[in-house]
C-alpha cells in the first residue's frame, strides 16, 4: 500500500518535469521567434518558473553535451531519461515494496 502510493506520488513528480520540460523548450521557441514577449511580465514570470522548476534536470546535461549548431538538445535528452526512469526503473525500484 506504501508502495503504490509512494509510486503515485514520485510518476506524478516525473511527470510534471516531464511536461514543464516540453512547455519550456516551447517558450524557448516561441521567444526565439519573437511570438512571445520576455518583456510581458506574465510570461517572464512562467519562464522564471519553468527555469527554476527544470534547472536540476537540464544543467547537469547541458555541462556534458554541448549544443550542436547553436540547438540545445538537452530536453530531448532529458526527456528519454526520465521516461526511461518513469517507465523502467521506478516500477521495479518500489515494486518489492
Amino acid at each position: 500500500m506504501i508502495g503504490s502510493f509512494l509510486h503515485f506520488i514520485l510518476n506524478g513528480l516525473i511527470s510534471l518535469m516531464i511536461w514543464a520540460i516540453i512547455i519550456s523548450a516551447i517558450m524557448s521557441w516561441l521567444t526565439a521567434f519573437n511570438v512571445i514577449n520576455l518583456r510581458n511580465g506574465a510570461v517572464a514570470g512562467v519562464q522564471r518558473v519553468l527555469e527554476t522548476l527544470t534547472a536540476p534536470v537540464l544543467a547537469p546535461l547541458q555541462r556534458i553535451i554541448p549544443p550542436i549548431g547553436g540547438l540545445d538538445i538537452t530536453p530531448v535528452f532529458a526527456l528519454l531519461i526520465l521516461q526511461g526512469v518513469q517507465r523502467y526503473i521506478l516500477p521495479a525500484l518500489l515494486g518489492g515494496i
